[in-house]
């Protein structure tokens, strides 16, 4: 059975909800590290942490960019074509935004892993 666009958004959605959702827990199991690294003068991994926010929120940022840039390049297709365009039915915006939380879900589960085993 072939997966139509509004289910295939809806699972990505979900995948991306089900990363962000170990956030708490990541930051939970991230603070004794960063305590141990301040008492020893180290530091690293609270400079890690920062660095992967930093690189998620522009990798974020640039991908939501291209969604709506994507979405605008298919206006006048969608118009032609008689449907809504997705610049005004709210899909662009469910891409984009979809698109900008992609990679702090991405990090997100990449950091429980890394943890997880250190425990």
């Amino acid at each position: 059975m072939k997966k139509t666009g509004k289910s295939r958004r809806a699972l990505n959605a979900a995948a991306i909800g089900h990363g962000l959702m170990l956030a708490p827990l990541v930051a939970m199991m991230r603070l004794p590290l960063m305590v141990a690294d301040a008492q020893n003068g180290r530091g690293a991994e609270t400079i890690r942490a920062l660095n992967e926010k930093t690189i998620a929120m522009a990798e974020g940022a640039f991908a939501a960019q291209l969604a709506l840039l994507q979405s605008a390049s298919r206006f006048w297709p969608e118009v032609f074509s008689g449907r809504a365009p997705s610049l005004f039915n709210g899909i662009a915006a469910e891409r984009s935004i979809s698109a900008a939380l992609k990679p702090a879900s991405r990090a997100v589960k990449a950091n429980f892993r890394r943890l997880s085993s250190k425990s």
